[in-house]
């Protein structure tokens, strides 16, 4: 299992690669190429997400004991994932902004401290709110192992009881 989840981890580390780079050139890039360089990010986005889910499957079939690990690689991966979306969003909307203020004749100087600040409001609130998924999914993942020590705790009690019984 873990050879899987080992594999999947490569693979998303070379697409991850991958993708920061395409990010890099979006706004370098005009007119056709530009279009084809944000739909092949969107692309690979979702080749990331759908690497992420079989990795989460692979972790949930991992023994309890050794899952504490993976658990704790995946939620970084998955903090890399929305790092990774929030730059190509920033991206697009440099490259949304040149195209309007080409159609407009726009500068965009007045509004540009205006979209840099509600970048940096939503950019805060996205952080606030993986943080407050990961803090439910550790709360989730600690009931789990709490009622599975409550149930070995059960059964070794049964265990002692015939035990003193047949004594």
């Amino acid at each position: 299992m873990s050879s899987d989840f080992e594999s999947y981890e490569q693979d998303f580390a070379v697409l991850t690669a991958e993708i920061t780079g395409r990010i890099g050139k979006v706004p370098k890039l005009v007119g056709d190429e530009k279009k084809q360089m944000v739909a092949n990010v969107e692309k690979q986005l979702e080749e990331a997400r759908e690497l992420l889910e079989q990795m989460e499957l692979e972790v949930r079939e991992i023994p309890p004991q050794s899952r504490g690990m993976y658990s704790n690689r995946m939620r970084s991966y998955k903090q890399e994932m929305g790092k990774l979306e929030a730059d190509f969003k920033r991206s697009r909307i440099a490259y949304s902004d040149e195209v309007r203020n080409e159609l407009l004749g726009d500068d965009g100087n007045s509004s540009e401290n205006q979209r840099a600040h509600l970048l940096d409001n939503t950019e805060r609130l996205e952080r606030s709110s993986r943080r407050l998924e990961a803090g439910y999914q550790i709360a989730v993942e600690t009931e789990q192992i709490g009622q599975e020590m409550l149930e070995n705790l059960s059964h070794d009690r049964e265990k002692i009881q015939r035990a003193r019984e047949r004594v």
